[in-house]
């Protein structure tokens, strides 16, 4: 239906001069379209038997470890050097360059009688609440000591939201076995 001047002209229920039947159709027909349809159905279950035949590309996870890349951005772990203190010097360009504002941190100074990292300071409290984090890097970039990385843990989930703030114990790699 279309609307001239304020009228409403209704269907066309005969074919113009000069048309045939045929052309109101289409040159095969209903066949034609039948046939482009049954061909369209057959190529895409051709797609589908291939891939049901195929090898399984699902991994059955609790069941197979999953294969993580180099650079998959899991728990962070905080490093310590070869000698076994702290990277850590507690300089807050982390918790600052954070934009999720998930890292808290409480630097001290280290004294003669306690070293605990290389620096002058040293992180006392070591906090990310992994409720908010987004796993971003900026953390990791902006450490001038390398002192955090991403790790390869991703099993973090928790029913009990403070379980997810990890302290400074939980992402602190053990100290270096001393050899003999």
């Amino acid at each position: 239906m279309s609307l001239h001047g304020g009228r409403v002209e209704g269907r066309i229920t005969e074919l113009p001069a000069g048309a045939s039947e045929s052309n109101r159709v289409g040159v095969l027909g209903v066949k034609g379209d039948i046939l482009e349809n049954a061909a369209a159905i057959a190529k895409g279950m051709g797609v589908t038997l291939k891939e049901m035949l195929g090898p399984t590309l699902t991994d059955l996870y609790p069941d197979a470890p999953p294969q993580l890349q180099g650079r998959y951005r899991g728990k962070h772990v905080l490093k310590r050097d070869e000698n076994g203190l702290e990277k850590c010097v507690g300089c807050f360009l982390c918790a600052v360059i954070c934009p999720a504002q998930c890292i808290y941190i409480e630097a001290a100074e280290n004294t003669a009688q306690t070293r605990i990292s290389g620096g002058e300071r040293y992180a006392k409290v070591y906090n990310i609440d992994y409720s908010r984090c987004i796993f971003c890097g900026y953390c990791v970039e902006a450490c001038p000591t390398d002192a955090i990385t991403h790790g390869h843990e991703f099993e973090l989930a928790s029913y009990n939201t403070s379980s997810l703030i990890m302290r400074k114990e939980d992402l602190l790699e053990p100290p270096p076995a001393k050899q003999r």
